[in-house]
């Protein structure tokens, strides 16, 4: 199983916004909270953001080798809907907006949505239908 994910970012306060609204949505509750950084737990696994000293850019690149996306289970296509409809109002973006909600393909219903440090999520319906 799935420990945590530590995610390092330029910007705590800011991306702090958007995720948090993200984190809560999805039913993940705050967790910790210090000076450098905060994190969210839901079901044992916790996700943090965290902004180091040791930063070596301020910018996440998807598109290079590491993490591409965290995808998380959004429950209904309704509330993928939602979450979507509220998403730029907390500080995300939808990316392939020509192919929503399908850009994952014919079986998938999602959402994929970036912050502005180019932190890439993508809210799945579940299993395909």
């Amino acid at each position: 199983m799935l420990h945590h994910v530590e995610l390092w970012v330029p910007d705590l306060e800011g991306a702090a916004g958007p995720w948090g609204w993200l984190l809560g949505e999805l039913g993940w509750k705050l967790h910790q909270d210090w000076p450098g950084g905060r994190s969210w737990i839901s079901g044992g696994v916790y996700l943090v953001l965290e902004q180091s000293p040791a930063l070596s850019g301020d910018v996440h690149d998807r598109l290079a080798p590491g993490l591409n996306h965290l995808a998380f289970d959004a429950g209904s296509r309704a509330e993928v809907d939602r979450l979507t409809a509220e998403s730029a109002s907390h500080g995300w973006a939808l990316l392939f907006p020509d192919a929503h909600p399908r850009a994952g393909g014919p079986d998938s219903y999602a959402a994929y949505l970036e912050d502005a440090w180019g932190f890439e999520v993508e809210l799945q319906s579940g299993p395909p239908d």
